[in-house]
């Protein structure tokens, strides 16, 4: 009935395909079982099977709020908390895998656990071995229809699972994440960005860099089945372009085999790409209070929960301290489930030369405020949003709104040539709002003020007035003092006397000397 359910969606001959593939690997293990070495068959195996026609049906009643799309409401009772059990719905047990024949498992992990055995222990430890969900499940499911499938004992299998794959027992997680903007981050190889990796620093720095975090295209070495270009796998990035065509991987976030959701949880493994001069989220969280508190938890040996099922890790139930980065972007609250579009709390857009407000931010502010009053006070959360947005402001008016008007004038008027990067006062631009502009905001946006200033506002302010502005008047002097002539660069003019005194005044009353 099960099994029934999981593929009613799908056409009847992947049906029949699937059927005969495992049908051929029973055969195919009967045929053989006498011949395999006793080292091969762990005490393990027996264990994996007795416990798959329970995880199933718990995991239904646990995800079943989840699953149905239900908003839990503030004063409803936890998930999870003592209580009837609650029976599975149709569309709960959709979710649900398919439990495999034991069989097939053992002819998978029995040759595994010989030629990569770390792969099979974290298989072993996760929750798709709970349920029997084996490799044949993930790795021949789509097989038939795939250029990049390959024969491997006896039967069509892929290298890659993909979100697609992944769809077909978490269907509401691919559609939300192939919805979002880490599906779509292997675009930028079309910008500024790919131009420097790729033909500024070279195409090898940009498959091993740039790319492992924005993803690449996988293509095939022609006349190879099933063996990737090396140019292009291996290849975890977020944003990767698969061949049945869907965008990302799930093992981005949860690392294969295991695919633990308590992994996910931790703000380590955000910090492989939201790291570096030019995006330091991870740098800016870690010296945030925020931060402080995670590694203070860690330290103490106290719990934080993490393994708690998705849906069911809540601040302030679960946890009050050190929220991570899948507390705030991701993770439910007794108000909103859980979701895997990232961008679905993010109200300014701090990537570009100048940040604008996204569409519905409105709407996504009061989701990200909604997971900030779980622990601090409406007044706290509004103070807080009214400091970032008076940065975010302050950057864009005093520093890249008028630098960015200078270029495009070059630009326009032929003072620049059309090639990026051949000018120096091109890449002093792409660092002043590239690296430094958005340290300024990242920082401001999760409370790192270090970021927000000395690394932050302080580089763009420095860089701006000593080198920016120096470079654009040897091209348009009177561009130039047109952009100076506005109130908030007038500092540049001199002080009055009165000016000088107070500062010489503050110094010696503070400090017992003279700046």
């Amino acid at each position: 009935m099960r099994a029934q359910m999981v593929w009613s969606d799908r056409p009847i001959l992947r049906l029949l395909t699937i059927c005969l593939v495992l049908v051929l690997a029973s055969l195919l293990v009967s045929g053989c079982a006498t011949s395999r070495p006793a080292s091969l068959t762990t005490d393990a195996e027996p264990a994996i099977a007795s416990t798959a026609s329970e995880e199933p049906a718990v995991r239904a009643a646990n995800t079943g709020q989840e699953a149905r799309g239900a908003l839990p409401q503030t004063g409803d009772k936890p998930p999870g908390v003592a209580g009837p059990v609650e029976v599975a719905t149709d569309a709960e047990e959709e979710r649900a895998p398919a439990p495999m024949a034991a069989q097939e498992v053992d002819e998978c992990v029995g040759c595994h656990a010989e030629i990569t055995p770390g792969i099979v222990l974290d298989w072993r430890s996760s929750k798709h071995a709970a349920a029997q969900v084996s490799c044949a499940v993930c790795h021949t499911m789509s097989a038939p229809e795939r250029e990049d499938a390959f024969e491997h004992a006896g039967m069509p299998v892929v290298t890659v699972v993909t979100p697609a794959d992944c769809g077909n027992c978490h269907a509401r997680e691919s559609q939300e994440f192939q919805a979002s903007r880490h599906a779509e981050a292997a675009k930028f190889v079309g910008s500024l960005d790919n131009f420097l990796g790729e033909v500024v620093g070279g195409g090898p720095a940009a498959d091993a860099g740039c790319k492992q975090c924005h993803g690449s295209t996988l293509t095939l070495v022609e006349g190879k089945p099933g063996v990737f270009d090396p140019r292009t796998w291996p290849n975890t990035g977020i944003g990767r372009v698969n061949p049945d065509g869907s965008r990302g991987t799930c093992t981005a976030c949860h690392s294969r085999h295991a695919f633990s959701v308590a992994q996910a949880r931790q703000p380590e493994v955000c910090g492989k790409c939201h790291i570096g001069p030019d995006h330091p989220q991870y740098e800016v969280w870690w010296e945030s209070k925020h931060g402080a508190r995670y590694y203070e938890m860690q330290a103490l040996g106290e719990s934080m929960n993490l393994n708690k099922p998705a849906g069911e890790w809540w601040p302030g139930r679960d946890y009050a301290a050190g929220p991570t980065c899948a507390s705030c972007h991701i993770s439910a609250t007794p108000n909103q489930p859980v979701t895997h579009d990232v961008g679905a709390r993010i109200s300014w857009t701090l990537r570009p030369p100048v940040s604008t407000l996204l569409d519905n931010w409105e709407k996504k502010r009061a989701a990200m405020q909604d997971v900030c009053v779980q622990c601090h006070s409406p007044l706290f959360t509004t103070n807080f949003y009214a400091q970032f947005d008076a940065l975010v402001t302050l950057y864009n008016e005093k520093f890249a709104i008028p630098a960015q008007t200078l270029m495009n004038g070059f630009y326009e008027s032929g003072k620049l040539t059309e090639t990026p990067f051949d000018e120096e006062i091109e890449w002093v631009y792409w660092e002043l709002w590239h690296h430094e502009g958005r340290r300024a905001r990242h920082g401001a946006s999760m409370a790192g003020p270090d970021y927000t200033w000395w690394h932050g506002l302080y580089e763009v302010a420095k860089h701006f007035y000593t080198e920016f502005i120096p470079l654009a008047r040897e091209l348009d002097e009177e561009a130039v003092a047109k952009v100076l002539s506005a109130d908030e660069h007038k500092w540049l003019q001199g002080l009055s006397e009165e000016e000088i005194k107070q500062i010489l005044e503050f110094y010696q009353e503070r400090y017992g000397q003279q700046p």
